[in-house]
């Protein structure tokens, strides 16, 4: 689903000649990681639905958001929270990021509370 909003979003830019088409094709499959997801435990449809652990993940999303130096990648992170438990998973760019992330995390979930899987990406 993510990816094909995403084409979708880049296929309206570059109508919009706002972005090179060779940018969006980079961008498009960038965005999708679904090769690393594989096998992952836990996983984002294991997220709990009870309204605290709908809440950590919803603030621990929109702080991440809201931080316009972290990368696509960074942003597309994924947070379970399971039982107050969060876990991070998947690429960001930097060390800095993931650092950055995980202090975000638990910050909100509190320490102790937060299991961070993120990988660095290669670079490209």
């Amino acid at each position: 689903m993510k990816t094909s909003l995403y084409a979708a979003v880049i296929a309206c830019l570059l109508l919009a000649g706002h972005v090179p088409a060779t940018h969006a094709q980079d961008s498009a499959s960038q965005a999708d990681n679904t090769r690393n997801n594989k096998g992952d435990q836990p996983t984002a449809d294991q997220q709990k639905e009870n309204a605290t652990d709908r809440q950590i993940t919803q603030r621990i999303r929109s702080a991440v958001v809201k931080d316009k130096d972290l990368s696509t990648y960074a942003h597309n992170v994924k947070i379970i929270t399971q039982n107050g438990e969060v876990t991070l998973k998947g690429p960001v760019r930097t060390e800095q990021e993931k650092e950055s992330i995980e202090s975000k995390a638990v910050s909100i979930a509190g320490t102790g509370h937060v299991t961070d899987q993120l990988e660095i990406a290669p670079k490209q």
